[in-house]
C-alpha cells in the first residue's frame, strides 16, 4: 500500500486483481479502491499466507476453500470466483521449505488441487493463477543447475505442474513465449538478485486448453517494484 500498489491498480484498471501471501486479516487495512469488490481469505495464523481477489465484475458466487478438505482449509490459500462463463481460481501454493521439509504436504496439495481444477473444468473453462512456488523448466530460472532439487525446483514439484498441464491446461506465458529467456517474476532479496536478474518464474496464469486460443497477452511486469515478486498479466477475449 505504501509502495505504489493503489496507483498501479488504478492505472491498470484490470477486471481482476489477484493477490497472494497477503499476510493479513481483511479488517487490518482500508483499501480505497471503491470500484472493486474485494474478497479476502485469511490464514488462521496471523501474519501468514492469505489470498485476496479484487474484481470490477460481480461473481455469481465466491468459494473460499474449494477443495473442501480439512487439511487445506486453515491457511487461506485459495479463492474461487464463479464468473458465469468461466471460473477464476486464485491460489498461493504451499512452499516445500528448505530441505523439502514440507514436500509431502505439497504433493498432497498438488494432487488434490489438480482434481479440483479438473472437476471445475468439466463445468466451464478455468483460469487458474497465483504464486505457484515452482519453476517448471530450466528456462524458468537463472541458475537451474545450482538449484536442482531445491524447493521450487525439485523433480517432485516440477512433475506435478507437468502433470497438471498434461490434464488439459495451458501455461499462458509459455504458450505465447515458448523460448523466451530471462523472464522472471520473483527474485531473492539477497545477493543483488533483482539487479542481476537472477530470478525465477514462479507466478502463473494457467487456463483450460479450450480457451488458450483466446489469449491475447501474457506478460511479466518486471519493471514494477514494491515486492520480491512482480505482477504477471493475462489478457484474454472471453
Amino acid at each position: 500500500m505504501q509502495k505504489g500498489f493503489l496507483e498501479f491498480v488504478r492505472e491498470q484498471q484490470a477486471d481482476f486483481v489477484c493477490l497472494q501471501e497477503t499476510k493479513m486479516q481483511e479488517h487490518q487495512a482500508q483499501v480505497p479502491l471503491d470500484n472493486y469488490r474485494k474478497y479476502f481469505n485469511s490464514a488462521e495464523k496471523k501474519g501468514y499466507s492469505g489470498t485476496a481477489v479484487f474484481t470490477l465484475r460481480e461473481p455469481l458466487s465466491v468459494i473460499y476453500n474449494g477443495m473442501d478438505m480439512e487439511e487445506h482449509s486453515h491457511e487461506g490459500r485459495m479463492i474461487t470466483l464463479d464468473m458465469g462463463n468461466f471460473y477464476l481460481v486464485n491460489v498461493y501454493t504451499p512452499n516445500a521449505k528448505d530441505g523439502l521439509l514440507r514436500i509431502d504436504y505439497r504433493m498432497q496439495w498438488e494432487t488434490d488441487l489438480r482434481e479440483y481444477l479438473m472437476k471445475l473444468d468439466k463445468q466451464k473453462p478455468v483460469i487458474y493463477c497465483g504464486d505457484l512456488n515452482v519453476a517448471h523448466n530450466e528456462i524458468d530460472l537463472k541458475n537451474p543447475k545450482a538449484n536442482k532439487g531445491n524447493a521450487g525446483f525439485s523433480d517432485q514439484e516440477r512433475g506435478k505442474i507437468a502433470e497438471l498441464l498434461q490434464s488439459g491446461f495451458t501455461d499462458t506465458f509459455r504458450y505465447l513465449h515458448p523460448d523466451e529467456t530471462g523472464r522472471y517474476s520473483w527474485w531473492s532479496y539477497r545477493f543483488n538478485a533483482r539487479k542481476n536478474n537472477a530470478g525465477w518464474r514462479i507466478d502463473y496464469f494457467i487456463v483450460s486448453d479450450r480457451i488458450r486460443n483466446r489469449i491475447t497477452r501474457a506478460d511479466i511486469l518486471s519493471d514494477v517494484y514494491g515486492s520480491d515478486h512482480c505482477p504477471v498479466v493475462l489478457e484474454a477475449d472471453i
